[in-house]
């Protein structure tokens, strides 16, 4: 998850906030479509520095990174939150910040303006990127994807408050080397929400789509089925186009197994380890499909060879969003 993807979206939205209902989907629609995610936990952080209007909170002890906790002893949980602080404010401002896991008590002189004092920096409201819808069932509106949680600044599994879902697209490929995992370089289509994202689970991201993505509704296998062998993955690794890439499940683990690895697949498909050298950051939940069926999400890459990686197994990701 990249700054550089985000300096399209300046302002995380977010709309609808619905649950979602346990269901028993014998037959869904696989993914494979890039979507952009916004997951809110009530933290704001500094993303970056105005370069004129940023030097004296720099000077004052401010670093990017830093979760603004307080400003004259009033909580921040949002922008808006900083705005209100700063109109109050007389002179010189006291904030408490976050970084690395201790407070930090800071005195910071705000830049006067025509729309009065201002810190002069650029703020990050939760977690934000790019990920891979698994499937979508046109039934009850729900989805899943990532096959993974997101994690906050910290490496814990986010509480969230509020997440939305934004269509997007793909720019350009990092390509994966040993050693250095690549990554897919995403852009929004739009700003305008089409979907509510309401759970974060070690298993994936689930929500509701009124929109949702059309396709053919594949049947859900159970783990007894999957085998090693031949597979294929659906994946966007250019533009918004998915197409069908061919791996090879390796191993297969018990269902009990760490979240996210109950699959080690290879990517075998000449166009995609061409496009990205194999799995990279950002293919995470494309769907696995073998023999007709949904099995599963890719999840994890291995470092040392981006050609290799973990899935997780449908049922799994199911089980969670239930």
């Amino acid at each position: 998850m990249k700054r550089k993807f985000w300096h399209i979206i300046t302002v995380s939205m977010c709309i609808w906030l619905l649950s979602i209902q346990a269901f028993a989907a014998e037959y869904l629609v696989p993914g494979g479509q890039v979507i952009g995610i916004c997951l809110e936990d009530g933290s704001v952080r500094v993303a970056a520095f105005d370069e004129q209007l940023g030097k004296q909170a720099i000077a004052d002890g401010l670093q990017e990174g830093d979760r603004i906790l307080s400003i004259n002893e009033m909580q921040i949980h949002s922008a808006a939150d900083i705005r209100r602080a700063l109109e109050r404010a007389d002179g010189f401002v006291k904030v408490l910040v976050e970084r690395d896991g201790a407070k930090i008590p800071l005195e910071i002189t705000p830049a006067l303006t025509s729309q009065g004092p201002r810190l002069g920096i650029y703020l990050k409201q939760g977690v934000t990127g790019v990920g891979t819808v698994t499937w979508y069932d046109p039934d009850s509106g729900t989805f899943g994807a990532l096959g993974h949680g997101v994690n906050s600044a910290d490496g814990e599994l986010l509480t969230m408050e509020r997440g939305s879902a934004y269509p997007a697209g793909v720019q350009s490929v990092k390509k994966g080397e040993t050693g250095a995992p690549g990554q897919l370089i995403g852009a929004l289509r739009s700003t305008t929400a089409i979907g509510s994202i309401t759970q974060n689970t070690p298993q994936g991201i689930f929500g509701t789509s009124p929109i949702g993505w059309e396709g053919e509704r594949l049947p859900v296998a159970c783990m007894e089925e999957i085998h090693t062998g031949q597979a294929t993955i659906r994946s966007t690794v250019r533009g918004d186009v998915i197409q069908e890439y061919s791996v090879e499940i390796l191993k297969i683990y018990p269902k009990a197994g760490a979240s996210g690895r109950n699959l080690l697949l290879k990517v075998t498909d000449p166009t995609l380890l061409a496009t990205t050298g194999g799995i990279v950051q950002g293919l995470s939940g494309s769907p696995i499909i073998q023999d007709g069926k949904l099995i599963g999400a890719v999840t994890h890459v291995l470092v040392n060879d981006p050609t290799t990686g973990y899935g997780i197994f449908i049922e799994n990701m199911l089980d969670a969003a239930a």
